[in-house]
């Protein structure tokens, strides 16, 4: 595959991509498409076969069938064309404890194959340091480092090497709410400048408002692959909250989809004349508008149809 059908095509790719351990199947025959410029949000329980299988992406463990190309080249069999051209973080970062995260970065520079000058090579560890939020004069050794800066530094050695495509396992762990914050800008950012994102995540509220595309790993399976924007749109239906639950719900009948609590989802595509309709009849409305599912839903409701 050439460069050009890659940017006309899919960063990765993978069809039927199996891994067996004995008679379990941690990952089923997956068909995984990331888009070039998506932000991919890889969800799923755990024990869902998502660190498999991005640990297959990156050479790390060999599928037992399948096959999966990333960048446009067939993995393992390429990876030393292919991974210096991938940041990733996957299933906690590691670091020699005795060092400073500087020392530690400096390290990794030292062992890639674009050397440069040294002043280049110190330039972009301190660049990859501040970009994460951490002080590239903190001489402490990482053993002295809390969760979350120690998930900072994994990040900083990803970003070291401006790829152009970043593969991140639960990138916020450990971090409070400013650190998700901060880690969800950044990431956006260098995916507005051209960085591909596959990332796998519990925090759907931060796939919500990052990722352009998801895909639901459920027991090995990829059980749901699509568009963000496709799965929120708006269904046809209207939610309402009133304290006279029970009254409205009798006076739709059918048109009410469910009840939970004094909220109700009906069927009807204009919030505005169903408002004026149970106004009229005397019932106390204190919130109405189209109903979108949250990804929550989109993920449960997936995982449940696949079992």
């Amino acid at each position: 595959m050439t460069e050009n059908a890659i940017t006309n095509g899919h960063v990765v790719r993978t069809r039927g991509l199996t891994k067996r351990y004995g008679e379990v199947r941690a990952v089923d025959a997956v068909d995984l498409e990331v888009s070039e410029g998506d932000v991919y949000g890889f969800l799923g329980a755990n024990g869902s076969g998502k660190s498999t299988t991005l640990r297959m992406l990156l050479g790390l463990v060999l599928p037992t069938s399948g096959d999966a190309q990333v960048l446009g080249q067939p993995m393992p069999a390429a990876r030393r064309s292919v991974l210096p051209r991938i940041g990733a973080l996957v299933e906690g970062p590691g670091a020699y404890p005795h060092l400073s995260g500087r020392a530690n970065l400096a390290l990794l520079e030292a062992t890639g194959s674009d050397r440069g000058a040294r002043a280049e090579r110190k330039a972009r560890i301190v660049a990859a340091l501040e970009q994460v939020g951490l002080d590239p004069g903190d001489r402490r050794p990482t053993r002295a480092y809390s969760l979350g800066m120690r998930q900072r530094l994994g990040l900083a050695a990803a970003l070291m090497r401006q790829p152009r495509l970043l593969v991140l396992d639960e990138p916020t762990n450990g971090l409070d709410p400013q650190g998700i914050q901060a880690i969800r800008q950044l990431l956006l950012d260098l995916n507005q400048r051209g960085t591909t994102i596959l990332l796998s995540s519990h925090l759907l509220a931060e796939v919500e408002q990052m990722c352009t595309r998801v895909g639901v790993l459920d027991r090995g399976r990829l059980v749901l692959q699509e568009r963000l924007d496709v799965l929120l749109r708006p269904t046809g239906l209207v939610d309402v909250r009133t304290p006279d639950a029970f009254r409205c719900a009798s006076l739709l009948g059918d048109d009410v989809v469910r009840i939970e609590g004094e909220r109700l989802v009906i069927r009807s595509d204009d919030p505005a004349g169903l408002n004026a309709h149970l106004v009229d009849r005397g019932l106390r409305v204190v919130e109405v508008g189209f109903h979108r599912p949250d990804l929550e839903r989109v993920v449960l409701e997936a995982a449940a149809g696949a079992s």
